[in-house]
């Protein structure tokens, strides 16, 4: 991938319990009822307490790489309970309107705020390593993912020569159901990973509108944001683009390599508020994006929620 130049988110019922039937009532009744009102009293200060505990409110989104310590909900099927959407989220007036030439959705590579905000995004799926899907879920962590379908549905094999480990094609779409599940926004990056530069409005519009119908198929939202393979495109790809539902070209200004390392676009070689980087499924994911999240929190950043950004930045 590239971006033009390179490839490189009881109290009631205690209460009631408190109160004396009628036969409780009676004379000989009277030490039964202190004994009932004072279990009640406890139990309605055993409510009172849990509704008050760190485990019934929601937290910030965590942006260092250490585990959480704190339990998440989960539902009764066993996934997260739905916390609202991970990430910094802008403030009023903090971005500045991004402009559009015409109709066609806008190219973005960076989000116009001041604010140390930085936004991670992932592409492809060749590699699903377990272990990133738990980080980003026990974490909270923000990040929006570009599937392409060849990579999801990689009939791949285990690395047979000491190399890292691999996961090539360990979950299908059901790794990419695990990280909607975690929150994560999974969007559009073509069927087939073709250069659209090299193709005709016909043929990109199969790529794009292919890959919007199967995420769709396949996780039950349609994507709205889409971002073209190595960063190539022309006027052809906006117009597919638009007529497939998608709202923005998602591009980027870093790309993050294998243990972590930034590989920067730009001359001074540092992060910039607004920085969109690109990562990919890779074999260790999850080492990688502890050491990448550390970096970032070291150098004063928060992690965003790339979508409420867009929302303030392309108002409609």
């Amino acid at each position: 991938m590239r971006r033009g130049p390179s490839e490189d988110q009881q109290v009631t019922s205690a209460s009631r319990a408190a109160l004396p039937s009628r036969a409780e009532q009676q004379p000989g009744a009277a030490r039964r009822v202190g004994r009932r009102l004072a279990g009640a009293a406890g139990a309605l200060a055993v409510a009172l307490v849990s509704a008050c505990s760190p485990a019934g409110t929601t937290g910030a989104a965590e942006t260092s790489g250490s585990p959480s310590t704190t339990a998440t909900p989960t539902s009764t099927l066993g996934t997260p309970a739905p916390q609202g959407p991970p990430g910094a989220r802008p403030r009023k007036g903090e971005v500045r309107p991004i402009g559009r030439t015409g109709p066609l959705p806008p190219v973005i590579s960076s989000i116009p705020t001041k604010r140390k905000v930085v936004f991670l995004t992932i592409d492809d799926g060749w590699e699903q390593d377990p272990g990133f899907v738990r980080q980003v879920r026990d974490q909270r962590i923000p990040i929006t993912a570009f599937a392409m379908r060849d990579a999801v549905e990689a009939k791949g094999t285990p690395d047979e020569s000491g190399g890292p480990a691999r996961y090539v094609g360990a979950g299908k779409w059901g790794y990419f159901r695990q990280l909607r599940d975690a929150g994560v926004p999974v969007e559009n990056h073509t069927l087939t990973h073709p250069n659209l530069r090299l193709l005709g409005y016909d043929a990109q519009r199969r790529e794009i509108c292919g890959s919007a119908q199967l995420v769709k198929k396949e996780l039950g939202t349609r994507p709205t944001l889409f971002r073209p393979p190595f960063g190539n495109y022309n006027t052809d790809t906006l117009k597919a683009a638009k007529s497939c539902g998608v709202s923005s070209i998602l591009l980027w200004t870093a790309t993050v390599q294998p243990g972590g390392k930034i590989a920067y676009q730009v001359p001074d070689k540092k992060l910039r508020p607004g920085d969109i980087l690109l990562l990919h499924f890779r074999p260790n994911l999850a080492r990688d994006f502890r050491i990448l999240v550390a970096k970032i929190k070291r150098r004063g950043y928060e992690l965003g929620n790339l979508q409420a950004y867009l929302d303030a930045a392309t108002p409609r």
